[in-house]
């Protein structure tokens, strides 16, 4: 079983608000909102960077994303691709475009 491995977080606050970011946007009640607005975009999900870039995440996601670290940006988008994952199905298929890999 695959099991994930502790790393430390070395910028708490900033880490900590772009986690924040995200977790709103996955919110119940905003996630349709958000993934309207990535099929407006034209935008996949999966893709983290364009996405904050885009500033789907909040105006200073991006920006604040930048100044993690390494592994504090690896940690964020394995928080993201796996909050991602976890949306009811039903909103899924409704934003079939967003959520494809082609």
């Amino acid at each position: 079983m695959y099991e994930q491995a502790a790393i430390a977080v070395a910028n708490h606050q900033v880490f900590g608000s772009v986690k924040g970011a995200i977790d709103a946007a996955f919110s119940s009640a905003t996630v349709d909102r958000f993934l309207r607005s990535l099929e407006r975009g034209k935008l996949r999900i999966r893709q983290f960077e364009e996405v904050a870039e885009a500033g789907k995440l909040g105006t200073h996601t991006a920006g604040e994303y930048k100044q993690l670290g390494d592994g504090d940006q690896g940690m964020i988008r394995e928080h993201y691709l796996s909050t991602l994952e976890k949306v009811d199905p039903t909103l899924r298929a409704k934003y079939l475009k967003v959520y494809a890999y082609y």
